[in-house]
């Protein structure tokens, strides 16, 4: 066994020895590459067609092999026009990736602005605002759908509402969403720690294991969550449970504790800081004396 891992190393050594430093870097790429595409498509439901596409693709290497003419014709043509069906079936995917991919530091607009503390300082107040009037409207089940831009512009979503461009006052977002209120059906866009814009309409989410239980505010902020990576916060106006959802996943039955160490870490943390991917697991962290 071990002349055997030797005769493999001793391969494996002869092989790179014979690549130059240029061939080395075009592997390392095309590998980083791989591996990134793979991590954006395990993050999607496009993991379950591309098993399929390899499984279609078997068939087709099996067919020629076996000599099964009519099969390969039939596989050959849709071959030929698979490229052009792919890109309509994954289109909600490839924009969801293209959006990932163009987050990048370098690209991407922070959303907290420069300032030093006394900027940070106000953010935080604007905060503790808005996290009392979420806490009252829990109270009175007032329900509310509230969504944080992050390095993903809304632009889209802001221009389908009315732009508000105010400071985050308590009162104020608690009148938005009264029922009384004209814009209280939409969402509120917090951009740069501020009320940009209410009465926006989100993309619903397209994930049938939603339970049915839940309504047209928890499926709206699930549907931004999915095709951006903003911080959707949902107030229900059955039950008053607050829900965040975040990169598709939905945290729900959130106390004011919980509420306010999401929107600290998400909205305050600085951007070299990284971002948790589960907010589950960032209230564990936090409830078991972990940073």
């Amino acid at each position: 066994m071990a002349e055997w891992f030797s005769d493999v190393w001793n391969a494996v050594i002869g092989f790179v020895s014979m690549l130059g430093i240029r061939d080395l870097l075009d592997i390392l790429i095309v590998g980083f590459l791989i591996y990134k595409a793979g991590n954006l498509l395990r993050e999607t439901r496009a993991v379950q067609l591309v098993k399929g596409i390899v499984i279609f693709v078997a068939m087709y290497v099996a067919a020629k092999l076996l000599e099964l003419d009519t099969l390969s014709f039939v596989l050959s043509i849709v071959v030929n026009y698979g490229a052009i069906a792919l890109i309509i079936v994954f289109q909600p995917e490839l924009r969801s990736m293209l959006e990932k991919v163009g987050r990048n530091k370098i690209f991407s607009k922070l959303m907290r602005g420069e300032g030093g503390e006394e900027a940070e300082s106000e953010h935080r107040a604007a905060l503790k605002q808005l996290i009392r009037a979420v806490m009252n409207m829990s109270r009175t089940r007032t329900g509310a759908l509230i969504v944080f831009e992050m390095q993903t512009m809304l632009g889209d979503i802001i221009n389908t509402g009315t732009v508000i461009n105010a400071d985050i006052k308590q009162d104020l977002i608690q009148n938005i969403f009264f029922n009384k209120a004209p814009l209280h059906d939409g969402a509120v866009i917090i951009r740069n720690f501020r009320l940009h814009a209410a009465g926006c309409f989100l993309p619903l989410s397209q994930n049938h294991d939603i339970s049915r239980d839940l309504g047209t505010r928890h499926r709206a902020a699930l549907g931004i969550s999915e095709n951006s990576d903003a911080l959707a916060l949902v107030v229900s106006e059955e039950t008053g449970i607050i829900s965040v959802m975040h990169n598709g996943q939905m945290t729900r039955d959130l106390g004011e504790e919980d509420l306010s160490i999401i929107l600290e870490k998400y909205l305050l943390t600085a951007e070299d800081d990284a971002k948790p991917v589960n907010i589950k697991a960032l209230l564990s962290r936090k409830k078991n004396g972990k940073n």
